[in-house]
């Protein structure tokens, strides 16, 4: 059940025998695409590093897995780009080459690298947020200084959204990167969040 407000979140427990350790997102997002296409349930997985772990109070420590960490619920997000199935655990950016013209963050991490890219963004709420923008060169530069501390937004030219689902046509093309990989250019991209989709213990 995804978290409610003012409402406790995990519980003490430890990795059990069937978790996998993943040191990145990406490493997460391997394990969880690879579960998906062969119809088999997502593994628990014991977060070492990368921008979920930071967002739900990782600590890197690896003894933590097997002595006494904190075992959550969180969501994972569902994505086709131009018909092509895959899956992310903390964020979708989708950009030019150089971060020119309309850039797309749709997170479900609060965290992208050194970045707090969605101040308020709650991996168990059963919602990603989307930011949404092509800042003049001038604001991207302010935006920029401003993103390690989350204080980008609001911003008239940032559109921000709280959803469940999203969809978006791109064009031309805008290349994808999933939890930090490339995954290549695409034009049409929907998105749906599978609440509770996967148990991480930090």
């Amino acid at each position: 059940m995804t978290v409610e407000r003012g409402r406790p979140w995990g519980t003490a427990g430890a990795l059990p025998d069937d978790g996998v350790v993943v040191g990145s997102d990406a490493e997460a997002r391997h394990v969880v695409e690879a579960a998906r296409r062969a119809g088999r349930p997502l593994p628990p997985l014991g977060l070492l590093g990368g921008d979920l772990a930071r967002t739900v109070g990782g600590t890197g420590d690896a003894s933590r897995l097997q002595t006494g960490g904190v075992v959550l619920a969180v969501d994972v997000v569902s994505v086709l780009l131009d018909g092509r199935q895959f899956w992310f655990v903390a964020h979708l950016v989708a950009r030019r080459r150089w971060w020119r013209g309309r850039v797309v963050a749709v997170m479900n991490a609060e965290w992208l690298g050194r970045f707090d890219v969605a101040p308020s963004s709650h991996p168990n709420d059963g919602r990603v947020d989307v930011l949404d923008g092509a800042l003049p060169l001038a604001d991207r530069v302010k935006a920029r200084r401003r993103l390690p501390t989350g204080t980008h937004v609001p911003h008239p030219a940032i559109t921000q959204r709280h959803v469940a689902a999203w969809t978006a046509r791109f064009e031309p093309p805008l290349r994808i990167w999933l939890d930090g990989e490339a995954v290549g250019p695409a034009r049409d991209v929907v998105v749906r969040v599978e609440p509770d989709a996967l148990t991480v213990v930090v």
